[in-house]
């Protein structure tokens, strides 16, 4: 969330950086005026407040004398009816304010690249050559139900479409990777966490995804919703507290759910694009001044997992128009899937710098006073779509498929799957 002091006194910075995402300026246009409105509204508060003093003293005051103050009462009597008016509507100004400050995306980094959309995306670096396959290649799902280890129609009849069953060595390589993932993070140096999947309103908003995505989200009785991304529970860990020690790293396997709103239609084949999916992630917590640097340890961190695997991958830095709500600046990892004949995205690594520290209230302390700390994340990986970059970049002209040499020993040293 911005600081509405920020917006306040750079009302044309958050002006072009709403017009560099694309997005209208409405919401600022109205902040703008209820926050003119507000502070009119102070003044003039604190102003009636003074006169209500001076008239009560002046009610005693001839009291005292024994003298009629009946005007004065009815003075006052108007002046406290004001006054309430002026109150109930500084607390409506101050919800719509917050409401409002709460919808406005994030400024980019300078170091974002200005653009409308993913086609204006710069590529960062290509590591890897896409194998060079002596026979047409298979998508994954075809892969994955000749060899029987993913079914989609028993997953479609128990959930409906966008669900999937992992069955016998479809089941152990999805928990493989995981496990792996999880490894490679702990020996990068960041602590393990394993976390609930049930948020609260406060938690889902603290990190930006409430309101503005509430569509998109799983909401279940009782004020709960389910985590999008284990960036949600992990981030509001530190909710409302002071880190006395920084930086901090963790990282956490979760489930996750989105209904994906708006995107019927797309990928809607194979475990590309699921309501429910596991998927490792990375948080880290630091000060503002090595933030960025952290953001490229982060990707680094994450990209080592596809050198592991041999999966050849690009990262692509996401332009302004491509940016997403909560983040200043975000590379994106895409694996190569050969039957798209293109990369995909597997991972998207962003600082938000204090953006949802700002929202969850989470602070260190500095010699000048309590600042909010940079938050950052980013996947480590989707698992299900590197189930998908395994499939494809390791399929055999048989049918069968290759196992990673790094994930072998979690499958008790099987090299196949067939």
């Amino acid at each position: 969330m911005l600081e509405l002091k920020f917006v306040r006194n750079n009302p044309d910075a958050v002006r072009d950086a709403l017009v560099k995402r694309n997005m209208g300026t409405e919401h600022l246009d109205r902040l703008i005026g209820l926050d003119k409105e507000w502070r009119q509204c102070l003044v003039e508060g604190d102003r009636l407040k003074q006169t209500r003093n001076r008239v009560t003293q002046e009610v005693a005051r001839l009291k005292k004398e024994k003298k009629d103050a009946a005007a004065q009462i009815d003075e006052m009597r108007s002046i406290n009816a004001r006054i309430k008016e002026i109150d109930d509507r500084i607390r409506d100004i101050e919800s719509g304010m917050q409401e409002i400050l709460l919808n406005i995306p994030n400024i980019p980094s300078s170091t974002t690249p200005v653009g409308r959309d993913e086609n204006d995306n710069p590529v960062i670096r290509v590591v890897g050559e896409p194998r060079k396959f002596g026979f047409p290649v298979k998508p994954h799902w075809e892969i994955a139900e000749n060899l029987d280890i993913i079914d989609f129609q028993r997953a479609a009849k128990i959930s409906g479409q966008g669900f999937a069953v992992y069955k016998g060595m479809g089941a152990k390589l999805e928990r493989a990777l995981i496990s792996f993932m999880l490894d490679v993070h702990d020996r990068q140096g960041y602590v393990e966490v394993f976390p609930p999947v049930l948020m609260t309103e406060k938690a889902m908003i603290g990190t930006g995804q409430l309101p503005k995505f509430k569509e998109d989200m799983y909401a279940c009785t009782d004020g709960f919703y389910l985590a999008p991304t284990a960036e949600v529970p992990v981030t509001n860990l530190y909710m409302d507290e002071y880190l006395e020690k920084l930086p901090v790293f963790h990282t956490a396997y979760t489930a996750c759910f989105r209904r994906e709103a708006g995107k019927h239609g797309q990928d809607t084949r194979g475990i590309i694009r699921q309501h429910q999916f596991n998927k490792v992630e990375l948080v880290k917590f630091v000060r503002p001044e090595t933030s960025y640097d952290e953001l490229e340890k982060l990707t680094k961190d994450a990209e080592e997992i596809l050198q592991l695997l041999k999966i050849p991958y690009r990262v692509i830095s996401l332009c302004t128009g491509d940016l997403g709500f909560s983040a200043a600046k975000t590379y994106d990892i895409e694996a190569w899937v050969p039957a798209q004949g293109k990369y995909r995205e597997i991972s998207s690594c962003s600082n938000f710098e204090s953006f949802q520290a700002r929202r969850a209230n989470i602070r260190y302390r500095t010699p000048e006073g309590p600042q909010f700390v940079h938050t950052l994340n980013g996947s480590g990986l989707a698992v299900g779509r590197t189930v998908v970059a395994v499939l494809e970049n390791y399929q055999r002209e048989d049918g069968s498929v290759e196992i990673p040499e790094v994930l072998r020993p979690y499958l008790h040293g099987a090299t196949e799957i067939r």
